[in-house]
């Protein structure tokens, strides 16, 4: 069952659903909006290889914007925390941003019953995009 944003915020009322910080101007019709952090890390081993410890580095995102090159992968996170205990959250890309080739997740668009923290965000894009920190990236 997926939830309405009056039911979304019925939910936060009543504490089954936590996100911090919340603004009431977020809730969607059936969703709550979340932002992008300003830090990204970006792998630097040319080659994945997952038997071993990766290397990263972290990228600030300015005021200004930075623009994403695409056939690389970005590791971000929302700006909000979430919990509940009660739901199965789904994370799903916001509609503008796939209208430009961004995509915000490569496989985990499903939190677990008890999840309680930031959600990582598997970004790439397919031409250059410029983002900004702040900016309402995905939907739960």
């Amino acid at each position: 069952m997926i939830l309405s944003g009056l039911e979304i915020k019925k939910q936060i009322e009543a504490g089954n659903i936590r996100i911090d910080p919340y603004d009431e101007k977020l809730i969607n019709p059936n969703s709550y909006n979340l932002r992008l952090h300003n830090e990204l890390l970006v792998y630097t081993d040319e080659i994945l290889d997952m038997r071993k410890q990766l290397n990263t580095k972290k990228l600030v995102i300015p005021e200004e914007g930075m623009v994403l090159d695409p056939g690389r992968l970005y590791l971000g996170r929302t700006y909000e925390h979430t919990s509940t205990d009660l739901y199965v959250p789904m994370l799903e890309g916001r509609s503008s941003v796939g209208r430009l080739g961004l995509f915000i997740h490569v496989t985990a668009g499903f939190g677990d019953v008890g999840f309680s923290g930031f959600w990582t965000l598997e970004i790439q894009c397919v031409q250059p995009v410029k983002i900004y920190p702040m900016i309402e990236i995905c939907q739960i």
